[in-house]
């Protein structure tokens, strides 16, 4: 029995636990891909996220991995709603 074999079922719930995109999230696009765009340009709202982990957008073609995106900042939506109240 090999020390470092994992069975399906581990290897699927390590794969749940890496998901870096949700349904309905925003992602902006790295400049370097878009140039010349401005951030509002550049940000679209995620459709589905496949199983091998890229996702698919509204109103965009294609499929997308993370590295296409910007660093994900759960709190910057926060804190723009903090500074508004």
């Amino acid at each position: 029995m090999p020390i470092f074999k994992r069975n399906r079922k581990q290897k699927q719930s390590i794969a749940r636990s890496r998901v870096w995109a949700r349904p309905e999230m925003q992602v902006v696009f790295r400049a370097e891909i878009m140039p010349g765009k401005s951030r509002e340009e550049r940000t679209f709202r995620v459709r589905r996220v496949l199983e091998n982990g890229r996702v698919e957008l509204y109103d965009f073609p294609d499929e997308h991995r993370e590295s296409s995106f910007e660093p994900i900042n759960f709190l910057r939506n926060k804190s723009r709603q903090d500074q508004n109240s």
